[in-house]
């Protein structure tokens, strides 16, 4: 069998080549490549797929973050200096994205099952100056959002969501990006909904945030040339709206996909050194990531790629770990750092054959 790539983003998009091709022939011919109809199109069904009342794109994740937070501070709904909860095991941008805006991040460990926050966990990190948690669905799969959203609405704590992997992801109480005060979702080419480069959403029920983060993306401005706040540029181009917009409606079908072959690794991986992930309902979970644990990590990448199957580690550094975040490095959080040293993720994507997941599972039972 050949090399089974991690993820194999030419073959996930080979089939939107035409209208890519197409779309980009008409933005041309259209002159027009910012804050355009594209934008405004993928806007309206972003938001009435995520079940929101507003969908603001910006230049990618990170921004998305930063500008729900930059939002909520010029709105008076959070104060400069704050301290906000956010899951220690998360990739560094949602720390960053804190940091730069001037808020504290609280750093709080994750349930060692789910590998997200857990209520449990958002108790221990409480403190009186919390304004914020910031969830974030780890992996694809959804926080414990019904229980952390009536905790922080009892105390007048804002809730965010980092759904940055979690597309599609749904629960009772709504889907990825419906469930919190606002959310950030990234379109970087790898996600469930990935464009052609660097993307970014802003989802929520509120007008005034929607308003304020639609000027903060763009200088600081509604009005050309008239600048209402300090603001910067990250805006969603054309042609990456247009590229998500023609992409959207077959999210579902390949988040169903992913599901299947996330069974299947469910239920006939079977070997002892291996720890396979909990997940508490399959349609919270788009499997963006498929992550096992495994004590010789990299004996046993080792083993899978001499086998012919590539591998990938989210993430090998834990944030308060890195070089970028010293001022948190005296902190000992154990169960982050076991996760950080033990977690490999193995493909699992829309386009895998069942041959490819057979072979994938054979492997790992044979290890």
């Amino acid at each position: 069998m050949e090399m089974i790539s991690f993820l194999d983003l030419h073959k996930i998009n080979k089939p939107y080549e035409k209208l890519y091709l197409q779309k980009t022939s008409e933005i041309l011919e259209k002159g027009s490549y910012i804050l355009g109809d594209e934008l405004l199109a993928f806007e309206k069904s972003f938001s009435e797929y995520c079940g929101v009342q507003y969908s603001v794109g910006v230049g990618n994740g990170l921004d998305a973050l930063k500008l729900i937070f930059m939002g909520l501070i010029q709105t008076g709904k959070l104060t400069g200096g704050a301290d906000v909860i956010v899951p220690a095991n998360t990739y560094i941008a949602t720390i960053l994205a804190l940091l730069q805006c001037g808020l504290n991040p609280i750093l709080a460990e994750p349930d060692i099952d789910t590998y997200n926050l857990s209520l449990a966990s958002l108790k221990e990190a409480i403190t009186s100056h919390t304004q914020a948690v910031l969830v974030v669905h780890l992996y694809g799969q959804l926080s414990e959002m019904q229980e952390i959203r009536q905790y922080t609405q009892e105390r007048g704590i804002l809730l965010i969501e980092d759904a940055a992997q979690a597309h599609g992801s749904v629960s009772d109480n709504g889907k990825a990006g419906a469930i919190g005060d606002a959310a950030a979702f990234s379109f970087y080419p790898a996600k469930n909904l990935g464009c052609f480069g660097d993307g970014g959403a802003v989802t929520t029920h509120s007008a005034e945030l929607a308003e304020v983060i639609r000027a903060l993306r763009n200088y600081g401005s509604h009005i050309k040339y008239q600048n209402k706040y300090r603001g910067f540029n990250s805006r969603l181009d054309e042609l990456q709206a247009a590229i998500l917009n023609f992409k959207l409606p077959n999210l579902d079908a390949e988040n169903d996909r992913r599901r299947q072959i996330a069974h299947r690794y469910l239920s006939e991986i079977d070997n002892y050194k291996i720890i396979l992930p909990k997940v508490k309902s399959s349609k919270a979970h788009n499997f963006h990531l498929f992550v096992i644990r495994v004590a010789d990590r990299t004996h046993f990448q080792n083993y899978l790629l001499e086998k012919g199957i590539q591998t990938m580690i989210h993430y090998p550094i834990p944030s308060h770990k890195q070089k970028a975040l010293s001022e948190f490095s005296y902190l000992s959080l154990q169960v982050t750092e076991l996760i950080h040293e033990e977690v490999v993720s193995i493909p699992i994507s829309p386009v895998l054959s069942e041959n490819e997941v057979s072979y994938i599972i054979d492997v790992i039972n044979k290890y």
